[in-house]
């Protein structure tokens, strides 16, 4: 049998889970009586842990918010976590980083020597990518998880990559972070189809909309269900070009989802998309082979100019290659070190 600590934690455990529950389902759960369950809910709310009643023909518990959180108990390697991950959070939250610094200052001074050297160390060696695209607030992201959570339907206004708006009532099922983004995957009501939103993008209007019936998802692993999802997504600018180069060659060249078509051993034709023209230019100069632009016209203009920025930023006359040594090395102090090597690949 559980000791009475030890089931206080197995309860908090359960009433994070879900909702609500019912004082039946939680004493079966724990195989103990009702009563039990009624005193571990008064120590629980004398520990400060905000534990109200759940509405309802059979009544239950419901773990709501307070005016202060309660105090966490964490091992280990969960105290570890959290430090690692507020020092190196850029993953497009707005003002996350401020908030951040806040909550690792009082977790740290709380933490004992021999696990703050294992995060001193893990920080150290541990390079973040700093985020500048568009952010995401924290609320909205919390707003969408309850409601995924709770199976309640959002209305929401949503803007499209091409700037077209309109309000979505959508039945959200899980947010995915892929990438510098976060994505809402939800069965849209209206077109009676599942989606992928941009959180970035909407807007709720209404969080708390009627409660629904959970669908079959529409993959078993919805990270790569979102990956596809946004690979064939609409682009605002489409090329094709033909390279001279065999298209076995070209494909190991350019990034996934970019069609590379042989038209004979020594030539491809290659479809790109991208949200600018400059993305398409730079997706060309990834090709390291002769080509010529088929479509669209202004990809030619813009490749023209970025042809004489480039011609300006040679030198007259031009700079010299580093000598190579007899067996075709460069010579120490050359520029080609392993740092540029290594970032080519």
């Amino acid at each position: 049998m559980l000791s009475t600590s030890e089931r206080l934690l197995r309860v908090l455990t359960l009433l994070e889970s879900r909702r609500d529950w019912s004082g039946a389902d939680l004493a079966e759960r724990l195989e103990v009586s009702t009563r039990t369950i009624r005193n571990d809910m008064v120590r629980l709310r004398t520990l400060g842990y905000p534990v109200g009643a759940a509405s309802g023909v059979a009544g239950g518990y419901r773990l709501g918010a307070g005016s202060a959180l309660p105090p966490l108990l964490l091992d280990d390697d969960e105290a570890v976590a959290v430090a690692v991950a507020l020092r190196s959070s850029t993953g497009g939250l707005a003002g996350i980083e401020e908030t951040s610094v806040r909550a690792l200052v009082k977790l740290e001074q709380v933490l004992p020597s021999r696990l703050r050297r294992r995060v001193n160390t893990l920080s150290a060696y541990t390079v973040p990518v700093v985020f500048s695209g568009p952010t995401v607030e924290p609320q909205l992201l919390s707003t969408i998880a309850a409601a995924c959570r709770d199976a309640e339907v959002l209305r929401m206004d949503y803007r499209k990559h091409d700037g077209t708006e309109s309000t979505r009532s959508v039945e959200p099922y899980r947010l995915v972070h892929l990438g510098r983004r976060w994505y809402l995957v939800a069965w849209d009501r209206d077109r009676r189809a599942w989606r992928t939103f941009r959180v970035d993008r909407l807007q709720v209007r209404s969080p708390n909309g009627p409660r629904f019936t959970p669908r079959e998802p529409p993959a078993e692993d919805i990270g790569e269900y979102v990956m596809r999802n946004v690979r064939s997504a609409p682009m605002t600018h489409r090329a094709r070009v033909v390279v001279r180069a065999p298209a076995a060659v070209i494909t190991e060249r350019v990034p996934r989802g970019i069609v590379v078509e042989p038209i004979d051993d020594e030539t491809c034709a290659v479809h790109a998309t991208a949200n600018t023209i400059e993305m398409l230019a730079l997706y060309l100069g990834m090709l390291d082979a002769e080509f010529t632009v088929t479509e669209p016209p202004e990809l030619l203009s813009r490749l023209s100019k970025l042809a004489e920025r480039f011609s300006s930023a040679i030198p007259d006359p031009p700079l010299q290659a580093p000598a190579s040594s007899p067996g075709g090395e460069p010579r120490s102090g050359s520029t080609n070190d392993s740092t540029l090597e290594s970032a080519g690949q």
